[in-house]
């Protein structure tokens, strides 16, 4: 889809740099700065004002990213005015004439009911008013109407109509982009959710059956691992953020593991070897735990010995290297390939389909889970995480009460 997207962006705006600013830049050349012809510098033109005009728009249309896109996009059409309306109103107004707002709303019933644009006479008594004709390009994402561009001139022109309509076209492609952006804001919220009920009730009852058996035997203990699950528990629900960092993260698995070793006592150890210089590194919330999570379980799975997690995060250039490694169970690798997929949903998979979609979700699909594993020969879990991704950055803590 995304790509579809980006080719029909690249198809329009050359369309629109050839036709309209084509007539208007080769009858009175400029200084083209050494970018060659009149209808290269127009095509560069045109392009950059589009670049301008697009961030606003991959917000949504709001009366604000109305706001800050009408002018760029009233400069690709060359129009005395130019205004831009969602399904009850006028958002945003921009040049002269903007006593017109009331007689353009009333004439976009059609156009916004029927997704078909159309041109129609303005009245106006304003003898300084150069207004006098309105073209009405409907703004689509998904076939539904969700508002109009509208072009006023002062005279009716059937390339302004096609320009209007490329332009809206180009529009509505940013605004299709922006509710994906927005579609996959929502996946990762209902992903946290549902990784949050997955962990929460096993974890819960086991959590509180340990502390209640140190209440009477040793209450000092049993306040101890109160106060560690009180702070897990706040971390894992916290409404704050998509992301965190690295160190807040091992910091909640410490939290997690004083629990699991209350419950496990020597039957568990835990090795870690944490490179300082990776800690401030921003990844996705509740990324790792679960990971630590199913260490723990096929570590001590069917195991009556002593069982072995190790957690290293390494520092890679452009990367952390984050390794969770237990010497447990195992798993059938074509087992863990229809986990991963979503085609099984064993008590033993826990999290780590979630966890390797939303890290293809945020980094791309070279940044998934690389998982070793085998039947009786334990399991080793591998993320890398880059230092730096566009959009990815840690919520600040919000303040203790």
């Amino acid at each position: 889809m995304s790509g579809f997207l980006a080719g029909l962006c690249v198809a329009v705006l050359p369309l629109l740099a050839a036709g309209f600013w084509l007539g208007r830049r080769t009858a009175r050349p400029e200084n083209l700065g050494g970018l060659g012809t009149p209808v290269e510098h127009a095509t560069f033109q045109t392009l950059h004002t589009a670049s301008l005009a697009a961030p606003p728009l991959r917000a949504g249309l709001t009366e604000e990213t109305a706001r800050r896109s009408a002018r760029r996009l009233r400069t690709l059409l060359g129009t005395d005015a130019l205004c831009l309306t969602d399904q009850q109103q006028v958002l945003a107004w921009d040049g002269v004439g903007d006593h017109h707002r009331a007689e353009v709303m009333a004439r976009l019933a059609g156009a916004l009911e029927t997704g078909r644009g159309e041109a129609f006479r303005l009245s106006c008594d304003a003898p300084d008013c150069p207004l006098r004709w309105a073209v009405v390009a409907p703004l689509t994402v998904d076939d539904r109407v969700h508002g109009a561009l509208v072009a006023c001139a002062p005279r009716e022109s059937a390339v302004l109509v096609r320009a209007a309509g490329e332009v809206a076209r180009w529009v509505s492609v940013q605004l299709e982009l922006a509710d994906l952006d927005q579609s996959r804001t929502r996946l990762i919220e209902a992903e946290i959710k549902a990784l949050r009920a997955q962990i929460s009730p096993h974890f819960i009852f086991n959590s509180l059956a340990v502390i209640a058996s140190f209440v009477r035997t040793d209450p000092e203990r049993a306040r101890e691992l109160l106060l560690e699950f009180a702070d897990f528990t706040r971390y894992s629900f916290r409404r704050h953020g998509d992301f965190t960092t690295l160190a807040d993260e091992l910091h909640a698995i410490d939290h997690y593991l004083a629990l699991v070793r209350a419950r496990f006592g020597e039957r568990l150890s835990v090795t870690l070897q944490i490179a300082p210089e990776v800690l401030p590194v921003a990844l996705p919330f509740l990324c790792l735990q679960p990971l630590v999570e199913n260490a723990v379980k096929h570590g001590l799975e069917g195991k009556a010995d002593k069982s072995r997690i190790s957690i290293t995060a390494q520092d890679a250039g452009a990367e952390a290297l984050v390794v969770i490694e237990d010497d447990g169970t195992g798993m059938d690798p074509d087992l863990l390939r229809r986990i991963l997929a979503g085609e099984v949903s064993p008590s033993g998979g826990i999290g780590l389909s979630n966890v390797d979609d939303r890290l293809r979700q945020v980094y791309g699909d070279d940044y998934g889970l690389v998982i070793e594993t085998a039947v009786g020969a334990g399991m080793k879990i591998t993320a890398r995480l880059p230092k730096y991704q566009p959009g990815v950055h840690s919520a600040s803590r919000p303040s203790e009460a």
